[in-house]
Order: structure tokens, then C-alpha cells, then sequence
């Protein structure tokens, strides 16, 4: 089983508060904006692969090949808007044959065992997902953690070793959380 996954944004507006930013980085004026802002979408970029998660509203599109006989599986990207309309495709023919559990981790349920069917040799899921539109919606904790992994990448501009320049230990708490468990 082989999984491609894609991210498209939605929302427009910057996943973190510049000024928050410049303030937990100690940076005054607008010299560095166009720097932290570049260093802010990388931090959350990072927090987003390592957490498995979307901070603001994306439609993600999950292909699955050779996918395995099983009631369901879960879905990579969390959390999934409760409101979104899923879509899924078997071999390129559209399916109404599921249920997306919403919420932190989100799971595909079929209704009709693959058992019924024939099976499959790729399965394309379509769904959204994210906390909110704006920096405001993200959950604090997230928030903070994307704060403290931009000021590291802001700290190790001078010349560091690979080791020192990894992840905030705020950062890997914080998304561990949020982190699906796979099997």
C-alpha cells in the first residue's frame, strides 16, 4: 500500500500573528517582517508534517494504492471539518458507499464491505481540514508552539550544527499530541 498526500489551501491569512511573532522573538519595528513571515510559514509548515495536522482550513486529497480489505482506515490530516463534504473516488469512479468520522483524527468507514465489491487499486479521498481561517482559531498551545520552532530558526540564522538546529522541544510536546498514532 502506497499513500500520496495532498495539502491546497483555503484560507488566505497568515497561520500565526506577526506581531505575536516579532514580540516572543524580541524584534521591534518592520526590518525583519518579510524574514519572519518566510521563517513563521516554515515553522508552520514543520509543525503541520510533524503534528499531522491542518492549522487553518485546507482541502486534502489522500491516494491510496493498493489500498488494503478492511472496514475503514484513517484518514492522515486532522482535524477534519465537521462540515465538509467529502468526496471519494475507487478507481476513479465516484463512491457513496463511506462515512468520514470528523474531528481530531478523522477515520473512513465504509458502509459496504470491500468483500462485496470488487476490490479496488486506488481509492482517492478529497476532505477538509483545520482548525479555523485565521491565526486566531489555532489552539493556543499549537500557536505557541509554532512561536518557539520560528524564534529557533530565527536564533540559528549564524552558523549552527545539524543537531542544534532540529525541533523546539516546546514544539515536539506540543504536536506529539496531536499526532495520530498509526499502526
Amino acid at each position: 500500500m502506497k499513500i500520496l498526500v495532498h495539502r491546497e489551501p483555503i484560507a488566505t491569512e497568515l497561520p500565526f500573528n506577526l506581531d505575536d511573532l516579532k514580540a516572543h522573538i524580541r524584534v521591534d519595528g518592520d526590518e525583519f517582517n518579510n524574514e519572519l513571515t518566510n521563517i513563521g510559514h516554515a515553522a508552520a509548515a514543520e509543525l503541520e508534517q510533524f503534528a499531522q495536522i491542518a492549522l487553518l482550513f485546507q482541502t486534502i486529497r489522500v491516494t491510496i494504492f493498493d489500498p488494503p480489505v478492511q472496514s475503514g482506515m484513517s484518514l492522515p490530516i486532522g482535524p477534519a471539518v465537521q462540515a465538509s463534504t467529502a468526496t471519494v473516488t475507487a478507481d476513479g469512479v465516484a463512491s457513496t458507499a463511506f462515512t468520514i468520522e470528523a474531528g481530531q483524527r478523522p477515520y473512513l468507514r465504509w458502509l459496504t464491505s470491500f468483500h462485496d465489491l470488487p476490490l479496488p487499486s486506488r481509492i482517492t479521498v478529497e476532505y477538509q481540514a483545520g482548525f479555523g481561517s485565521t491565526a486566531d482559531q489555532v489552539p493556543r498551545d499549537l500557536a505557541q508552539a509554532l512561536l518557539d520552532q520560528a524564534a529557533l530558526h530565527f536564533d540559528g540564522r549564524s552558523p549552527m550544527n545539524a543537531r542544534d538546529l532540529t525541533m523546539s522541544p516546546h514544539m515536539a510536546r506540543i504536536g506529539a499530541r496531536y499526532r495520530g498514532v498509526q499502526v
